[in-house]
């Protein structure tokens, strides 16, 4: 299965990231249609299962300075 890096809607700061609720900068949406929100830091620590479950994969990381 490949994984593909998409443009979707723009996340803000009421999108919360689910495992530790800072901001989230990362949306992955798996097959089932269920989105998962992530902060960078829980994205990065995850990147490698993400990659194999995701449908799509929406990274805003670059807007941290």
């Amino acid at each position: 299965m490949s994984t593909s890096v998409i443009e979707g809607a723009a996340l803000n700061a009421a999108d919360r990231c689910d495992r530790c609720g800072a901001q989230a900068y990362v949306r992955v949406t798996l097959s089932s249609g269920f989105d998962l929100l992530f902060c960078a830091h829980h994205s990065k620590e995850h990147a490698d299962k993400l990659k194999q479950v995701a449908l799509e994969i929406h990274d805003e990381s670059e807007r941290i300075h």
